[in-house]
């Protein structure tokens, strides 16, 4: 266990600078809705078009991963409520190096993420509206939910409820009616039966990896409600209540709609790559206008993550520098809310969109690339921190546990082992091998970083 000369001061639990403006309906509704993100939109139809029927057990058994981890920090941020979330745990379970190489790569992660998401949602827009350019489309996104961010944590709250409510709705209404559709019931319709489940593995074992890999980070932005809480009303009983909630979340929204779209559509129909999933899916069933109407959904879906993931980056930063691991100018808080690091966060997302414009051959694919396996890295401290934190908490302050890993801790070590895996499939497949050692650059010239800066500190 590290000592205090090497971890430093704790990290904050309690974030007091911040606001604390978000309500339970609202920690709610981003835990119920943060499940449903553009990733399952749009980024499953690639790994249906390569796993075939069989991306059900891929998601089902990602999910059951994510699931894991998701117990593993709602324990750890139930005990420790923070805006840093897993970095500020990393911190205190580990050292100052690892919350700052968690909390560092996790923003890099967000920002271009905010980037790639104003992207998807200006050429949606701009499909409507032709003629219109994208970057203008664009401009208009990253100023709008900057502008959302840089006011009261209640607006991103407010903005987030009502994102999370139309996704939610959307895709239990989808499942609804495939579901009838399966069964035969719905007026207009003859059911499949299971003819498109015949070649359950067409591309055998090569497509199921293909597929669990892109279904591993179509997972990614379930750890936002961790950081939310930490400026909510109530932070322990919101996160376990998103952490308990979180299985049947992920068996319905996920593994639910990837087996009613490959009963629905054959796995190797063009329109599910080209369209997307969902619409292929309601254009089979005969719909008038319901995909353009998923459209909408997924441009909903677009939003709301650059919405959600500006606030991560924002806070991600705030906490990082309350922890003396950056520019202290991020770490100003007006009227409740970190603004230079929401400012900062914007910047950064904005220049990842000019230089998918300006180098797209050669900066921005690198930029792609070095993203590529971050969430398993963080997944990975997170595994690490609980293992160590949960037995100094069980022997200084068991009252905290307020949510508990089960069968700790073998099914922490089973979720390591998980996350081996995952990046030994990496290693294997030619496009996924480069984001891993893109990655784990990144990820060694962070942490020789923060362990410079850790020795450094440890000396004064």
């Amino acid at each position: 266990m590290p000592s205090s000369t090497t971890t430093g001061t704790p990290p904050s639990t309690d974030d007091a600078s911040l606001s604390h403006g978000l309500k339970q309906r609202h920690l709610s509704m981003i835990a119920l809705g943060g499940v449903i993100g553009a990733g399952l939109f749009v980024g499953s139809g690639a790994g249906i078009a390569a796993a075939g029927p069989s991306i059900v057990v891929a998601y089902a058994l990602s999910g059951v991963l994510v699931m894991l981890v998701m117990r593993m920090l709602g324990e750890m941020s139930a005990a420790y409520p923070s805006s840093g979330s897993f970095s500020a745990h990393a911190e205190r379970a580990i050292g100052p190096w690892a919350g700052f190489t968690a909390g560092w790569s996790f923003w890099v992660l967000l920002c271009t993420a905010v980037g790639l998401e104003g992207i998807g949602a200006a050429k949606i827009v701009s499909g409507w509206l032709p003629g219109t350019p994208e970057w203008a489309w664009v401009a208009l996104f990253m100023v709008v939910f900057c502008g959302t961010n840089l006011a009261a944590v209640k607006n991103f709250g407010e903005f987030e409820f009502w994102f999370a409510a139309l996704k939610v709705g959307a895709i239990s209404l989808f499942l609804v009616l495939g579901v009838l559709a399966i069964a035969g019931v719905l007026p207009g319709t003859d059911s499949p039966g299971a003819s498109h489940l015949t070649d359950f593995l067409p591309n055998g074992g090569e497509g199921l990896v293909i597929g669990l890999l892109a279904s591993v980070f179509a997972y990614g932005g379930l750890e936002t409600v961790t950081i939310a809480a930490a400026e909510s009303e109530n932070p322990v009983k919101g996160v376990a209540s998103a952490v308990r909630t979180a299985m049947w979340r992920i068996a319905l929204f996920y593994i639910g709609s990837m087996a009613v779209i490959v009963t629905l559509v054959p796995w190797d129909s063009e329109a599910v790559v080209e369209k997307g999933p969902y619409v292929a899916a309601l254009d089979e069933l005969g719909i008038p206008g319901a995909g353009q109407l998923m459209n909408v959904v997924v441009l909903v879906a677009l939003l709301s993550a650059m919405n959600a993931n500006i606030y991560g980056a924002s806070r991600i930063a705030y906490s990082l520098v309350q922890r003396g691991q950056g520019p202290k100018g991020l770490g100003r808080v007006s009227g409740g809310v970190p603004r230079i690091a929401v400012l900062a966060s914007c910047v950064f997302g904005f220049l990842c969109v000019l230089l998918s414009y300006w180098r797209p051959n050669d900066v921005f694919p690198w930029l792609l690339n070095m993203i590529g396996a971050v969430i398993l890295a963080v997944w990975i401290f997170i595994a690490v921190s609980q293992l160590r934190l949960r037995r100094r908490l069980e022997r200084e302050s068991p009252e905290k546990l307020a949510v508990r890993m089960w069968a700790f801790p073998w099914l922490t070590w089973v979720a390591l082992a998980g996350m081996a895996a995952v990046f030994v499939l990496m290693a294997r497949e030619p496009d996924t091998r480069v984001q891993l050692y893109s990655t784990g650059g990144m990820i060694l010239v962070l942490a020789a970083v923060g362990y410079g800066w850790q020795r450094a500190r440890a000396k004064r």
